[in-house]
Order: C-alpha cells, then structure tokens, then sequence
C-alpha cells in the first residue's frame, strides 16, 4: 500500500494551530523540531507546508493566536477605568494565567520563543523583542492618558511606570517557572502596587 501523504480526513486547521502554539511555547522556536509539530498536530510535513508555509510563518500564525487567546487580557486591562486598576488586572490576571492546569511552570510563549541563541531563530528574537516594546508602550501611553486625566499624580513618569509594571509581569514568567503559587504571585502584585502614586 503507498503511504498517504496529505492532510488526514477530518483535519482541524484552527485545532491543528492551537497545538502547534503549545509546542512553540513549551519548547521555544528553535527547540521545536519538524518532528515535533508535526507530530502534535497531527500531520504530515508536506500537508504543513501546505496549510501554514514554513516553520516561520507557523509560528506567527501561532503566536497571533496567542495573543489574541491566553494573552489577550493584557491589552484587554487598557480598558480599566483607572491606571491603578490597569496594574491590578494585568499582573493578577498574570498570576492566574502562569499557574493555570496545563500552562504551570511554562512560563510566556513571547519570552520563552526567544530564549534559543541560533541564527535560525535570529529574525523571531527581533520579531518577539519588538513585540514587548509595542506592549511596554502602549502600557505607557495608557499611563500618559491617565496622568492627563488626573487619575495619576503629574510629577508620576508614565514611561517609568509602564517598564515597572511590564518588569513585574515579566518576572512573574521566571518565578512561575521555579514553581511559585497562584498566591505567591499575586503576594508579588499586591506588594507591588503598594509603590503606586497616590
């Protein structure tokens, strides 16, 4: 019998994309292999090259995903009536993403995608770089509004807060993966948000 090349029967395009997005993000781009997501998502190498490009394309189309599922409530926290509330919602909602069933201890997709050294994965580091600089700044102008507002002090620095804020979150990915609890991360964020300005 020749063997079958293709997409099997039944193939779930989006179903297939949210397997490959956990496999870049338990194993980082470069530590993904071919074999490892085509494996998970259950298909042959041509059939991905098919569907989805190639493996950077793949990983895009993954990590749009990622953004706009598991990580969505980071943006989603802008709408927040105050800045102080903006803080509260990313890094609670933060603690309870690092330490939630299945994504415990793994961390970030965007900081542990760029972790590998290759020059394979050279134009994904920038990629993921420019990524959290995009999200850093619109924390920031978010904090420029509130401050023109009243919300927040004037002498408060709007570009400091959004780099305190975003170093946190960002910490928070390192101390969930050295196995702290839901509750000691979000000690971490009420301790935090203790600095806040009045």
């Amino acid at each position: 019998m020749p063997k079958r090349t293709g997409r099997p029967r039944g193939f779930n395009c989006d179903e297939a994309l949210d397997r490959a997005m956990h496999v870049f993000w338990r194993k980082g781009f470069e530590g993904a292999s071919l074999k490892d997501l085509t494996v998970a998502m259950g298909i042959q190498p041509a059939s991905l090259y098919r569907a989805f490009g190639n493996k950077r394309a793949l990983f895009e189309k993954a990590l749009a995903r990622y953004l706009a599922g598991p990580v969505a409530f980071v943006h989603d926290a802008l709408n927040e009536p105050t800045a102080f509330a903006v803080a509260d919602r990313i890094l609670r909602r933060t603690a309870e993403f690092l330490t939630g069933g299945l994504r415990a201890r793994r961390g970030c997709m965007t900081i542990q995608a760029a972790m590998a050294g290759g020059v394979e994965g050279e134009p994904i580091r920038r990629k993921l770089i420019a990524l959290r600089v995009k999200e850093q700044d619109a924390l920031r102008r978010r904090f420029e509004r509130a401050k023109s507002e009243g919300d927040i002090p004037n002498d408060a620095d709007a570009a400091d807060l959004a780099l305190f804020v975003t170093a946190i979150y960002q910490g928070m990915t390192v101390q969930a993966i050295n196995g702290a609890s839901r509750e000691d991360l979000i000690r971490l964020s009420d301790t935090a948000l203790r600095i806040w300005p009045k």
